[in-house]
């Protein structure tokens, strides 16, 4: 029987952070979870809601006392910069006794990731997904009022990963040992083009859904029209346009590590087929 453990969760209201909380509590351990505002934390009953910022990195002492092991994201504040508090909140970890921490990448080098890395007092994990399942859901704004989704490069393929994977992995090697120092590619079971997703989809939901295939140009109008800065519009150009070879090379890191296979974007289609129906 796995020993109760009690463990940190940073970002815990995000995609990831949720999910590592949920797949904590399922496996028995004890939960803290690290948020700007308890009020609007919203998460599972059980688990114990503090109150702290990243960006400050003493305001995570009282958090951090009594827990073994550290979930952690690498970036922060109001504008959600990278991360420059990696040391201070490392050598907070270490005098409260932390043994275990896991870093949600950021997509690229980071302050926060590199200061753990470079850590030898602790068994650090990086957990590197690919894109989310959970960003289909930006789809929702048209699918819903027009059972249609309008995109760029349809063919492109991707390794999507559930998020709730994300969350075991996570899960595993913040609580058990043979973890640390290790580099973690997480991924889906299968390789899926814009088109296998939304044809996914529309199964889910019982309508049709038509796939509108945009050209770049009309693309980039698309983003900027809802807002996107020019960085964010450049990346999704390059990561669209020229995916690389991580982001659609399935590996099997899931079943490795938590020992059940990777689940499917069916099965995450199911899940969330109301979030797609008027």
């Amino acid at each position: 029987m796995t020993q109760t453990q009690k463990i940190l969760v940073t970002g815990a209201t995000g995609t990831v952070g949720r999910q590592v909380v949920a797949e904590l509590l399922a496996r028995g351990h004890a939960v803290r979870a690290l948020t700007r505002d308890a009020a609007k934390a919203g998460l599972p009953a059980g688990v114990e809601v503090v109150e702290g910022d990243l960006t400050e990195p003493d305001s995570l002492v009282p958090a951090l006392e009594g827990v073994t092991g550290l979930h952690l994201i690498t970036f922060g504040g109001a504008y959600f910069a990278p991360l420059e508090t990696g040391p201070r909140i490392l050598e907070l970890a270490h005098a409260a006794g932390v043994r275990r921490i896991t870093v949600l990448h950021g997509g690229g080098p980071t302050p926060l990731e590199d200061a753990a890395r470079a850590d030898d007092q602790v068994d650090w994990t990086v957990l590197m997904p690919v894109e989310f399942m959970a960003n289909a859901l930006e789809w929702a704004a048209t699918i819903v009022p027009s059972d249609e989704v309008r995109e760029p490069f349809v063919d492109r393929l991707s390794a999507m990963v559930h998020e709730g994977d994300i969350g075991a992995v996570a899960a595993v090697a913040l609580t058990e040992e043979g973890h640390g120092g290790q580099e973690y590619v997480i991924t889906g079971p299968e390789l899926l083009t814009v088109g296998d997703k939304v044809t996914t989809l529309a199964a889910a939901r019982g309508r049709d859904i038509s796939l509108v295939e945009l050209s770049e140009e009309q693309a980039v109008a698309q983003w900027r029209a809802a807002g996107h800065p020019e960085d964010v519009i450049a990346f999704l150009v390059e990561a669209y346009g020229n995916t690389p070879e991580v982001g659609r090379t399935v590996v099997d890191t899931v079943e490795k590590v938590t020992g059940r296979p990777a689940r499917t974007f069916r099965q995450w289609a199911e899940e969330h087929a109301d979030a797609f129906t008027a």
